[in-house]
């Protein structure tokens, strides 16, 4: 049995969490390839080391002095080495980084310090060997992951290391220059690295104890989530819940490995299981509440566009023009409604309504921005009769106005869109309805 275990940034935000840490993965002798991030935060007022880095590197490329910001660095990483009592010193790496930032090495290579440095000395704390992702991850010439040519190397790679520590968030490039994932990457190494080594679990430690229905920000102490599919997490995920790289599901869930999210801080809970499917039936009719604010939707009207083949194709294709995702397309006989992110759209809405003139030539098009959608997800819905029919209810009796409804196919989810205003109220109605009173 191999487990392969993420620690987040505030689980190595200092020496006394490095230690937590270590009392973990000490504790099960299956967790034998570790991938840690960076550095985070101490406190609430404290910088993540990645955002250090990012801004000391820019006034490296503005060819200032950045040798008291690089220094304020390496203090973080020498009060965690000092704090543990390790015999290591960073003084020959923090030359070598110094040399590159001169050099111009590009900002992803300086953001990748953080989970290279907190490698090295989490290699040095619990005696693994160090493989560094520079030489086992790799990107194309497009400048995406890799899949194939990673799983082969550093599947080879592993093979000869009992055990390991590999860094997150960062590979190399076609070009040979170090390539980062988007923030949170690590998430996604340690995906990879599971997959590598065939893992019988992934775990990910973070500072919460897994999923929860809701939003904690919009309702109060909301349930945890025990066990969730690769389906309802991603979206979940897509909507705004944040425990978890939305990316990192994918090399896992091709190799049927689990998931399962853990808090550092409380080590008993057992936290939130994200598998491929499960016979285990969920504790309500849905599985989790996310949404976003910020939609706007472009309401067009003709008369007769049923029978227009290729109406639909000649509207989406005015924002595809102008680089434009839609959300959702619901629509009626002579309507048609595209939902796209207001900061997207904005500075070129007319450019779209011309283009969406040209094309199809509608009677009429609104739009109606200040909009969000909210997504009630769960695979329990799919065995309960009248589950929209609960939502109207638990929205009509909050005063809330819908604005669409959409089901998809595989009735998984349900997405509503409601105002800006009627937001945090709606997603409060429908944990009530769901969740505590379960009418």
């Amino acid at each position: 049995m191999i487990k392969v275990v993420k620690f987040g940034g505030s689980s190595l935000a200092s020496a006394e969490q490095f230690a937590k840490v270590g009392k973990i993965i000490r504790s099960d002798a299956e967790r034998k390839y570790v991938i840690p991030s960076a550095p985070g935060k101490r406190n609430d007022k404290d910088t993540k080391v990645t955002d250090m880095l990012y801004a000391c590197y820019a006034l490296a490329e503005q060819e200032e002095d950045f040798r008291v910001q690089l220094m304020k660095i390496k203090e973080r990483y020498d009060s965690i080495i000092n704090g543990l009592n390790l015999k290591l010193s960073l003084e020959e790496e923090f030359k070598k980084i110094s040399e590159n930032f001169k050099a111009k090495a590009g900002v992803d290579y300086a953001a990748s310090r953080g989970e290279y440095l907190n490698g090295l000395i989490m290699a040095n704390y619990l005696g693994y060997e160090f493989v560094d992702p520079a030489e086992a991850i790799f990107f194309d010439e497009n400048g995406e992951f890799d899949p194939d040519k990673t799983n082969t190397v550093l599947k080879e790679r592993l093979s000869k290391v009992e055990r390991a520590v590999v860094p997150g968030f960062y590979g190399v490039g076609a070009d040979g220059k170090i390539k980062t994932f988007s923030r949170g990457g690590s998430d996604i190494t340690g995906s990879i690295v599971a997959k590598a080594v065939h893992a019988s679990c992934y775990e990910n430690w973070t500072d919460v104890s897994g999923f929860l229905v809701a939003d904690p920000r919009i309702v109060e102490n909301p349930k945890p989530i025990k066990t969730i599919t690769y389906r309802e997490l991603r979206e979940l995920s897509y909507m705004g819940a944040s425990v978890l790289h939305e990316e990192a599901v994918f090399p896992v869930r091709r190799a049927g490995i689990p998931i399962n999210i853990r808090n550092t801080n409380a080590p008993e809970d057992e936290g939130t299981w994200i598998v491929e499917s499960t016979c285990h039936k969920p504790e309500f009719t849905i599985t989790g509440i996310a949404g976003k604010k910020g939609f706007v939707a472009v309401n067009i009207e003709k008369d007769r566009m049923n029978t227009e083949v290729g109406f639909g194709r000649k509207v989406l294709s005015a924002f595809e023009d102008y680089g434009i995702n839609f959300e959702h397309v619901p629509s009626g006989i002579d309507t048609m409604t595209v939902f796209v992110h207001h900061p997207e759209f904005e500075g070129k809405e007319q450019a779209v309504i011309s283009a969406i003139h040209r094309y199809a030539k509608p009677d009429s098009i609104e739009l109606e921005s200040d909009l969000a959608l909210i997504a009630v997800v769960g695979r329990g819905m799919k065995s309960t009769r009248g589950t929209a029919g609960r939502i109207f209810s638990a929205l009509a009796h909050a005063n809330v106005n819908v604005k669409m409804i959409d089901q998809g196919s595989s009735e998984l989810n349900i997405i509503i869109g409601v105002s800006n205003s009627d937001f945090e109220t709606a997603i409060k109605a429908i944990y009530d309805i769901f969740v505590v009173t379960r009418l």
